[in-house]
């Protein structure tokens, strides 16, 4: 910088040195300055520094008074002496701006900063200001460059200023996120050099206070059976032909482990991260994804609100909007009449779906007559209520209940054997799984069921997934082992090298895509899977209504 000062100080001082009549202050303070004795050069400019008096001249001198208050340490009086010759038009006036700005950077007014480098219009001051921006902002805060970045955003030093100070944070904020990737869709993205191998990491909180090692987990852990899952599907892709790695680490449910993980460059150099699971967990990863721009896909969950601003960040199952909105889709369809209870438990997603039904469904034109939480003990009764029971006229024309427990099932299938009732009532794909529950030997086929991934059960890959599961374990693949196989084969399908592995481009490509093991999926312009069927049983077969 002190190189770019002395050069404009020569450039000045030769253009002058023909120049008949110059104060010999001024001269003194050119030597003085040339000499680096800024204290003495400062005296001798500020006496020439009389616009009435010295006309042009001023504006010289206020210049290399300001360069040699800065050469002083003393950015205060540079910022005094370049003040009143600021909004004047000469033809240094961008050269001014521009030390002006390294004034106010130098005094911690970091603002007035960048509105003086915004009015500077010389190309060539203006890639100097944005070096300028770079030096002094790559310090500041975050949230500092995140409240100002609309203000600022066409400087491209601020910009990479704040990607650089991001960047450094384990976790962002949504609104830090948000900003980041605003400078990033702003910005022409560098050439990535990529291989042709899938390299996946998947991070589970295998162990914890429930388990010192990975040997102490027990098989049917759902941890350890989405892990069985996802390790047959890396075999299968493989076995077609695809060149895939898996590296797994183990989130020991410990932040700061975690934190460190993340570290680590076999990480940073994935081309999509599964897991973790818990909320606290998949805060941070996800955090980190989206910093370093690699999709992350949480494996299991519903609940994505959380995620809706990201771009990088993915539910491999419905979001709770999506759920709700396949519900009302599909009610709508049938025509059954309007009225309608929910009941849902007190799970996080049952909570929230019920919620969101109750809201939604109003608007969508069908009389909510009852919502209630709902558990093993009431669950019974609360259909009883509704009228839905022997030599009952039923108060709804439609039911939906919103749990996994097998205990609520257990409650509700008894009652349905009992009664014999032809009201339609919506549950959970879940129930599908429970060997308790013989949906065919009702009287009335009045269950139907909500797509959560649900699998397609009667297939040949389903029956060749299940062999090679119990030829590996010894057991029968459950539901979360095969979303474990079925995520590795979506990921598989979406990582195309038409597409220069982008794995977002190949998901919008599609609005339904074709399952391996469950009926699909619809990605298209979504973080969740958007594709919510509801199906009905018949002939021992699952169909999507219509």
């Amino acid at each position: 910088m002190r190189n770019l000062f002395l050069f404009l100080s020569i450039l000045f001082t030769v253009q002058f040195s023909n120049a008949q009549g110059l104060p010999s202050e001024y001269q003194k303070a050119k030597s003085a300055l040339l000499a680096k004795d800024y204290w003495e050069a400062m005296n001798g400019f500020k006496q020439v520094t009389d616009a009435d008096k010295y006309g042009n001249l001023a504006n010289y001198a206020a210049f290399h008074l300001a360069e040699a208050a800065l050469g002083a340490n003393q950015p205060a009086q540079a910022i005094s002496a370049l003040q009143p010759v600021y909004g004047k038009n000469w033809n240094k006036s961008d050269e001014a701006k521009y030390l002006l700005a390294t004034a106010y950077f130098r005094n911690n007014q970091n603002l007035e900063a960048l509105k003086v480098i915004k009015a500077i219009k010389k190309e060539e001051i203006l890639q100097k200001s944005y070096n300028l921006t770079f030096e002094y902002l790559s310090k500041a805060t975050a949230s500092f460059l995140v409240a100002n970045l609309s203000e600022f955003k066409a400087n491209e030093g601020y910009a990479a200023a704040m990607a650089a100070v991001l960047q450094k944070q384990t976790i962002m904020s949504a609104s830090e996120i948000e900003a980041l990737n605003q400078v990033r869709s702003s910005t022409p993205k560098k050439n990535v050099v990529r291989d042709e191998v899938l390299d996946l990491v998947l991070i589970l909180p295998f162990t914890g206070s429930s388990s010192a090692s990975v040997s102490g987990i027990s098989y049917t852990d759902f941890m350890f059976e989405l892990f069985q899952g996802i390790e047959i599907g890396i075999a299968q892709l493989k076995s077609e032909g695809y060149k895939v790695n898996l590296s797994t680490f183990d989130s020991k449910r410990d932040l700061n482990h975690l934190t460190n993980l993340l570290n680590d460059p076999v990480i940073a150099k994935a081309d999509v991260i599964i897991g973790p699971i818990y909320p606290e967990e998949t805060d941070i990863v996800s955090a980190f994804a989206e910093k370093e721009q690699i999709p992350f896909i949480h494996p299991l969950s519903n609940l994505g609100e959380r995620f809706e601003q990201f771009k990088y960040s993915y539910l491999f199952r419905p979001s709770v909007a999506s759920l709700a909105s396949g519900i009302i889709s599909n009610l709508k369809s049938q025509k059954w009449g309007n009225r309608i209870a929910v009941g849902y438990s007190s799970s996080s997603r049952d909570e929230k779906l019920g919620l969101l039904l109750q809201a939604e469904l109003e608007k969508s034109g069908f009389q909510l007559v009852k919502i209630q939480k709902v558990d093993s003990r009431n669950a019974a009764t609360f259909l009883q209520g509704l009228g839905v029971s022997r030599g009952n006229n039923p108060s709804v024309d439609q039911v939906v209940l919103l749990s996994d427990d097998p205990a609520v099932a257990q409650s509700v299938f008894s009652l349905m054997e009992s009664i014999s009732t032809s009201v339609p009532l919506l549950v959970m794909d879940s129930w599908l799984a429970f060997n308790f529950a013989n949906y065919e030997m009702l009287e009335f086929p009045n269950f139907y069921f909500i797509s959560n991934n649900t699998p397609k059960f009667d297939t040949e890959a389903m029956s060749q997934f299940r062999d090679q599961f119990y030829k590996k374990y010894y057991a029968y693949p459950g539901m979360n082992s095969i979303l474990g196989l079925e995520l590795v084969y979506w990921l598989g399908s979406n990582s195309k090298s038409t597409f220069d592995y982008n794995f977002r481009r190949s998901l919008d490509q599609n609005s339904f895509q074709q399952g391996k093991l469950t009926w699909g999926f619809n990605f298209q312009n979504s973080n969740n899977n958007s594709y919510t069927p509801v199906f009905k049983m018949e002939a021992g077969e699952l169909i999507p209504l219509k």
